[in-house]
């Protein structure tokens, strides 16, 4: 089958997912700045990391499937191991804020990150064994250093959470997680490359 069904679903269901994350901001009860800051202020950290995530995901989904013309049933259901991960975001996202950044549901947000990651790898390597080892994706993807140092920042931040005591384990987790949202949030060239095809001269 083509793409177009595929992308469509999963453009849907990542738009639910950010839309169930907003939901569970808390209004705050008062009308003051203070009273933002005392109910809400953790969750809209928390929610701008985990939009800033999704966003990163929904792009990079939009861009891969550039560069796939027809997908098979190994696609389809790697996709849906993909959208399952993404999915969790809403329920980790809250547990994280309403514990005030405890140790088990940071570890858990970590491992969701984790999960989502693997999970677009995968996707990403069913691709390429569908087209081939020639194939336009496997071009850009090439030695996907990028890729891999997310893993190792997700694996580093749940260790970190893990065996770290206090609160310091904790905060050293979130700027792993963080440190892969900036990694990411500059576009990535290598699909745009191999897309646009060889320079003309000029």
């Amino acid at each position: 089958m083509k793409t177009s069904r595929v992308e469509a679903f999963s453009d849907g269901v990542l738009a639910i997912v950010i839309t169930i994350m907003v939901l569970e901001l808390r209004v705050p009860e008062g009308h003051e700045l203070s009273d933002l800051l005392g109910m809400t202020g953790t969750g809209l950290l928390t929610y701008l990391l985990s939009f800033v995530y999704i966003g990163i995901y929904w792009n990079s989904h939009h861009h891969m499937f550039h560069l796939v013309e027809r997908v098979s049933g190994g696609v389809l259901w790697a996709n849906l191991a993909l959208l399952f991960c993404l999915s969790l975001f809403p329920f980790t996202t809250a547990w994280v804020d309403e514990s005030g950044f405890a140790r088990t549901p940071v570890v858990l947000y970590g491992v969701n990150l984790l999960a989502s990651a693997l999970a677009y790898v995968v996707l990403q390597n069913v691709i390429i064994r569908h087209q081939g080892p020639d194939s336009a994706l496997r071009q850009a993807v090439g030695r996907d250093r990028k890729g891999k140092a997310s893993l190792v920042l997700d694996v580093a931040g749940i260790l970190s959470a893990l065996l770290i005591p206090g609160q310091a384990g904790v905060w050293l987790a979130l700027g792993c997680f963080v440190a892969v949202v900036v990694m990411w949030v500059v576009p990535d060239p290598r699909i745009d490359r191999i897309a646009r095809g060889p320079a003309e001269p000029a």
